[in-house]
């Protein structure tokens, strides 16, 4: 028997809890909407203001840039300048797209994105060039050698500089953005927009001194000091400093799913990247110095299996995503959050945007259709946000503000429901087997009862000829979940009904378990 002090009407299904904790000493309801958001822990009195970290962020990137592009025009001159930068952009969108595609499963924000991109490609390239300079300058004059001055300055400087220039972009994301910064995949996005922001600044100044070499010397062609830096930095190892600053990447992502009371591997695991990047940034610029072969020798024996390495451990994690949301999302679809095909459908990229597409369609004209589709966009964002924040969880990676995280993203979904559930799990069908799309003609959004038996313990929206409201495959229209006009029938206690199977026509319904210990699914 239920306790009667929460047999009150709750607007959503319970919160399911984790191990054996009982739900009302963890979590609770959901918030009402506009009542209650998460807030992180403030840093700072002055740091209050968004508007003031946005603006004093933005400012300082800006004096960097124009400072930086005043170094480099100076160098190469006008005509080198653009010439370089006019090369040095083609691997740009190619390396952005890339490690955009890697970050499809949980999209972090494009501020995060931007703001890495303009760090390496201002902040740390004017870092880098001030004190590479100073640092060689400062050698030749004590050694009195100018030649090993350079050589030192590239093979040991240069990669302390340059690398710790860029993982600083990584330590402010991974400080300050915790909530957006939660695995293995975002450290390594993250240090790509750097590195690739970074790589295109470097790039417009070798290019631009081979082209302004070039002018003074007469060549031309391919025979050109700019063809053959063109060839060795755009096209043979376009990849080379995002594969340095991905090591460093790494190590703040595995960093950021390690147990909060493990504050050593916390602290050691992004010292390590670094120094693993450092170490393999120092190894590439001395390849020159090591014969005639050495070039070859360590991009053929190093580098290339490198990055083959490092391509399949970011796969590999963004494939662990995917894993993560069909282990932990059958939760809440027992508890009622989700339907019982949701958790198949998020873990499957194809299913994903084949439910895009289908909330597109369903929609009367195209601002709708993209306004559909949008919605169905966030809500897998945030299912695939509460999937790593509930794994986290059971790895103790997760602060005092877990409870009001996971609420607040129960609270994004359940607004987005009605739109992106009944597209989920029409996709869900569609991606199942082969050929299933051809068959199958898409359900408008609609109202009206369902056609089904309905799939759980207790009664449900379901469909078909059971006794609840639902949405279907075929003529059974989506109505509205719980909470939005619709009467519902009372819950049963687990046990106390055993599931229904499913019907013969097609499609299926769900009941929505409600939460243990005498706490009531809503109606």
């Amino acid at each position: 028997m239920s306790d009667p002090s929460v047999q009150h009407h709750q607007a959503r299904p319970a919160v399911p809890v984790l191990h054996e904790q009982r739900l009302d000493e963890v979590l609770g309801a959901a918030p009402e909407p506009g009542r209650e958001r998460y807030r992180p822990h403030r840093v700072g009195m002055v740091w209050r203001s968004k508007a003031f970290r946005v603006g004093a962020v933005a400012v300082a990137l800006l004096l960097c840039g124009l400072i930086i592009l005043a170094l480099v025009r100076e160098q190469t001159g006008t005509e080198g300048f653009l010439v370089g930068l006019g090369l040095a952009v083609l691997p740009v969108p190619l390396l952005m797209a890339a490690f955009r595609w890697l970050d499809r499963v949980e999209p972090g924000p494009w501020r995060n994105l931007l703001f890495s991109f303009a760090w390496g490609a201002c902040a740390a390239a004017l870092v880098a060039i001030i004190a590479n300079s100073f640092a060689t300058r400062w050698i030749a004059t004590a050694t009195a050698d100018p030649a090993s001055a350079d050589t030192l300055g590239a093979t040991v400087i240069a990669p302390v500089v340059e690398e710790s220039a860029k993982a600083a972009a990584v330590l402010l994301i991974f400080l300050f953005r915790r909530r957006e910064f939660s695995g293995v995949v975002d450290g390594i996005v993250v240090a790509g927009f750097t590195a690739t922001g970074f790589a295109f600044t470097e790039n417009i100044l070798y290019l631009g001194n081979a082209f302004g070499e070039d002018q003074q010397l007469g060549s031309s062609g391919l025979a050109s000091v700019t063809a053959g830096t063109f060839f060795v930095r755009i096209v043979m190892s376009p990849f080379a400093h995002p594969l340095f600053t991905v090591l460093t990447g790494l190590g703040f992502g595995f960093a950021a799913v390690s147990a909060r009371d493990h504050r050593v591997r916390r602290i050691a695991l992004p010292l390590l990247g670094l120094a693993l990047a450092m170490g393999l940034h120092a190894l590439w610029n001395g390849s020159s110095s090591l014969g005639p072969y050495g070039f070859y020798a360590v991009y053929g024996i190093v580098m290339v299996p490198a990055f083959g390495l490092v391509t399949w451990l970011a796969i590999w994690s963004r494939q662990r995503e995917l894993r993560t949301l069909a282990a932990e999302l059958p939760a809440y679809a027992a508890a009622g959050w989700l339907t019982p095909a949701e958790p198949s459908a998020l873990s499957s990229m194809r299913a994903r945007g084949v439910a895009r597409d289908l909330a597109r369609h369903w929609q009367q004209d195209r601002i709708r259709g993209r306004a559909a589709a949008r919605a169905v966009a966030e809500y897998e964002s945030f299912a695939t946000s509460l999937a790593g924040l509930r794994r986290r969880a059971r790895h103790g990676a997760v602060g005092p503000d877990f409870g009001a995280r996971e609420r607040e993203l129960l609270h994004h979904l359940w607004q987005r429901r009605e739109i992106a559930a009944p597209a989920l799990t029409h996709a869900a069908r569609l991606t199942s087997r082969p050929g299933a799309h051809r068959s199958l003609a898409p359900t408008p959004y609609g109202s009206g009862p369902g056609t089904g038996p309905g799939y759980g313990s207790g009664p449900g929206y379901g469909i078909g000829h059971g006794p609840g409201y639902g949405y279907g495959y075929g003529p059974a229209p989506w109505s509205p979940p719980p909470g939005h006009g619709h009467p519902q029938p009372q819950p049963q206690p687990y046990g106390q009904q055993p599931a229904q199977p499913y019907g013969p026509l097609p499609g299926y319904g769900y009941g929505a378990p409600h939460p243990p210990h005498g706490h009531r699914r809503p109606h």
